[in-house]
């Protein structure tokens, strides 16, 4: 295969991956709403080190199209209830779902 060939198919593939919106994960998300998900997600750990009455190692999140899933174990309601608390607090954050365990 020619050189010129192949930047040929290069540029032809990479137009239609623009051109498409260039999907990223987790199904229709476009890239911009992936990198906002990532930020929120970033600012809700920094969040949770920032406040030492919840355990940012023990607590999970993950952000879809503005929705933040808490889930991971928390050592008591209270617990459970200053994370759900901090992610509210994040700008971009549409709904939470707090699925944390309070551990026994």
């Amino acid at each position: 295969m020619t050189t010129r060939r192949l930047l040929s198919i290069l540029f032809i593939s990479s137009t239609l991956a623009i051109a498409s919106g260039c999907a990223v994960t987790r199904g229709q998300e476009t890239a911009g709403a992936y990198v906002d998900d990532s930020v929120i997600t970033t600012a809700v750990k920094a969040r949770f080190v920032s406040d030492k009455s919840v355990d940012a190692s023990a607590i999970s999140v993950e952000t879809l199209k503005g929705t933040v899933m808490l889930s991971g174990f928390a050592k008591n309601g209270a617990e459970k209830t200053m994370a759900e608390n901090l992610a509210w607090k994040v700008e971009g954050v549409k709904s939470v779902k707090n699925e944390i365990a309070v551990r026994p």
